[in-house]
């Protein structure tokens, strides 16, 4: 149960609710992405650009919590976070429309053509990772990327804890294998129908997408983690990723400073 609770809490302490783009945060900026869905971004920074995006029912504020973000400034690189939709200060579709089709990883490779760049490095943790991976196999113009907290179970398009999440966030309380995930997000604001179509409509990368990587590839996770499947059968997977192992659990690992270390010595 606590490896539930691991899973769906990546970044809940910084969510921020159900506000829509008509309350800009002064730091930050709006793109509108393919099917007019406004997207909340923050760009600090003036070198190679870093793509961060933050896991189920998170925000981008919550990089701002752990080491990563700042030491990735500090090492002179472009740093880019958004609220994916469904989340944040992001519009929230409550349409399948909205979510299927590879509609978030589409908003990250729009915005950051609206954005002028030509190559990008991305970071993505727990459900950011599985977008991550979307990305990294449709857009040429990633360079490296890195997955965090992620085994090889994403890659099922019937992996029983998204379909269970699915299904008890549309009201489903016969699933009690996501109870303490729905205990936590009846806690608070969240959007129920946006978060029940992000885990309707979430991607899987089949083996034989992966097989064709070529960029390098980080697959890096708590030693405590067990959450999302075995890093090590998704290494097999992917020809070019390497591995690294971090102290924690899936809410404590993203916030180390191996995780930091770990992840900028692969960017240089």
């Amino acid at each position: 149960m606590k490896k539930l609770i691991c899973f769906f809490t990546l970044c809940l302490a910084c969510s921020f609710g159900i506000k829509t783009y008509a309350q800009t945060p002064a730091e930050g900026a709006y793109y509108t992405s393919f099917d007019g869905t406004k997207i909340y971004y923050e760009v600090k920074g003036e070198g190679f650009p870093v793509v961060m995006l933050h896991g189920f029912t998170g925000t981008a504020q919550g990089w701002k919590n752990g080491l990563l973000y700042g030491d990735l400034l500090k090492e002179g690189y472009k740093v880019i976070i958004l609220d994916m939709r469904g989340n944040g200060h992001s519009d929230k579709p409550h349409t399948d429309a909205g979510y299927n089709n590879d509609a978030e990883a589409k908003d990250l490779m729009g915005l950051v053509t609206s954005l002028g760049i030509k190559k990008y490095n991305v970071v993505g943790y727990s459900r950011g990772s599985i977008i991550t991976s979307r990305v990294m196999v449709l857009d040429k113009r990633v360079h490296k990327a890195v997955m965090g907290g992620m085994g090889a179970d994403y890659t099922n398009p019937n992996w029983k804890r998204r379909i269970h999440a699915w299904k008890a966030l549309e009201g489903d309380t016969t699933l009690h294998d996501v109870d303490d995930m729905m205990v936590w997000i009846n806690k608070n604001p969240f959007d129920k129908v946006a978060l029940a179509l992000q885990q309707k409509h979430q991607p899987s990368t089949s083996p034989a997408e992966l097989s064709k990587v070529k960029i390098p590839v980080l697959l890096i996770d708590g030693t405590e983690d067990k959450t999302n499947g075995d890093v090590a059968d998704l290494k097999k997977l992917i020809p070019t990723a390497i591995m690294a192992a971090v102290p924690g659990d899936h809410n404590s690992a993203g916030k180390t400073i191996q995780f930091s270390n770990a992840i900028t010595n692969f960017l240089k």
